[in-house]
């Protein structure tokens, strides 16, 4: 069964940093790329970040890019995002996120971050 455990979620103010981690299971996660997505109140999901299967390459949106870095750890099936000079505006749950092959999407639960002083 697949399973992805966001935390390190919390109250931070303005300025300050995070570091949020997904623990994933029940699939070969060094082999897939996984995405970091967010989802403040009333609004959509907006993609934050992503990391391909090896971790040498990262992409990241234009609202996180210079402030956020996403790593993994393949060998101990963990996903990273290292969140920097946060906003109140990075307020919102977010939650780790992978597509399988053949096509099923997958997130997990989620991980609530508040930035506010």
């Amino acid at each position: 069964e697949v399973q992805l455990v966001e935390s390190g979620g919390g109250l931070v103010q303005p300025g300050g940093s995070l570091r949020l981690s997904c623990a994933a299971s029940g699939f070969t996660f060094g082999t897939y790329e996984m995405n970091w997505v967010r989802q403040a109140p009333g609004e959509g999901p907006e993609w934050v970040s992503a990391i391909d299967g090896g971790g040498s390459s990262t992409y990241y949106s234009d609202s996180v890019k210079g402030r956020f870095t996403i790593s993994r750890d393949n060998a101990k099936n963990t996903l990273y995002l290292q969140m920097n000079s946060l906003k109140p505006e990075d307020t919102a749950v977010y939650y780790c996120a992978f597509t399988l092959r053949g096509g099923s999407r997958y997130r997990g639960r989620g991980t609530q971050v508040t930035v506010s002083s």
